[in-house]
């Protein structure tokens, strides 16, 4: 199956299978497809979920599998303990637990500043907790190698993602003007997000969706939290860093933000809009603290 095919189907095509795979398991329960998400996952009762991973993103299914295995019991939020992983029909699979909270996502506008700052906080403590445990088996190989591939196809990429001019002609010296060196490797989530997290009554309850997560440089992973949490709320910002107890260079990040696996810049300045009119003055904008 082809990633255009997986693409165009839908919950009802899907469906069968989806029973077909739970009766294997022996799961029973309701069975409802959360709404968001870039893969398929059914929430099973209330105590399960099950994640699907169609044959072009397999390699995934490990990486869930692993990191949540490394991560159970070690960070100040839970994650979901695992309960099964494999093949079925020639789709990957994840069963685990299903963990209680609404999505940060749909809670955090309705947030005062100060709730906002807390819930922050909690994110960094987390975050600091995750890269001290020790990464399972996880790529790239080599990261200078990667990053140097980054580097090189960059300003097409993000041309080819329709980024201003303006834009555009800065990235080359912004990124020579940043000395990334050689950094040590974390185990990083890479998209800590809202729609990643879980809260009630202002303590997160939940942090998923590991199957992105790489041995990574430390800024690496700031860069889904600037653009996708604090969203360049400066006091939030500052105490999501506070809870992560090390400062984080925001040049440093908005490097990676242009390297990583997933930029697109010309989205992030939709979600995030700015006054700045150069790449330092974003840097500082969306990561400063």
């Amino acid at each position: 199956m082809t990633e255009e095919q997986f693409e165009a189907l839908d919950d009802d095509a899907l469906r069968p299978g989806v029973e077909a795979l739970l009766g294997h398991l022996g799961v029973s329960g309701h069975v409802e497809r959360f709404a968001d998400g870039s893969l398929p996952v059914y929430a099973v009762g209330d105590r399960h979920v099950v994640k699907l991973f169609p044959a072009v993103h397999l390699d995934e299914v490990a990486t869930e599998r692993d990191v949540l295995e490394a991560v159970q019991g070690r960070l100040p939020v839970p994650t979901p303990e695992l309960h099964a992983a494999g093949e079925f029909g020639g789709w990957g699979y994840v069963l685990m637990e299903r963990l209680r909270g609404a999505s940060l996502k749909d809670v955090w506008p309705g947030l005062d500043a100060a709730s906002r700052r807390e819930v922050s906080r909690q994110v960094g403590e987390a975050l600091a907790a995750l890269h001290e445990v020790t990464p399972p088996p996880l790529g790239p190989d080599d990261w200078a190698e990667f990053v140097r591939t980054q580097r090189k196809g960059c300003v097409e990429r993000q041309r080819g993602r329709e980024l201003a001019p303006r834009w555009l002609e800065q990235i080359s010296d912004f990124l020579d003007s940043v000395d990334l060196g050689r950094p040590e490797l974390v185990l990083a989530h890479t998209e800590v997000m809202s729609a990643h997290l879980l809260v009630e009554d202002g303590r997160l309850t939940g942090l998923f969706d590991f199957e992105p997560a790489m041995r990574a440089a430390r800024e690496y992973e700031f860069v889904a939290t600037g653009v996708f949490l604090t969203r360049g709320e400066r006091q939030a910002n500052r105490a999501l860093h506070d809870g992560y107890g090390r400062a984080v260079d925001p040049r440093k990040v908005l490097a990676y933000t242009l390297l990583h696996v997933f930029s697109n810049l010309a989205w992030y300045l939709r979600e995030v809009p700015t006054r700045a009119t150069t790449l330092d003055e974003l840097a500082d904008h969306w990561f400063g603290a």
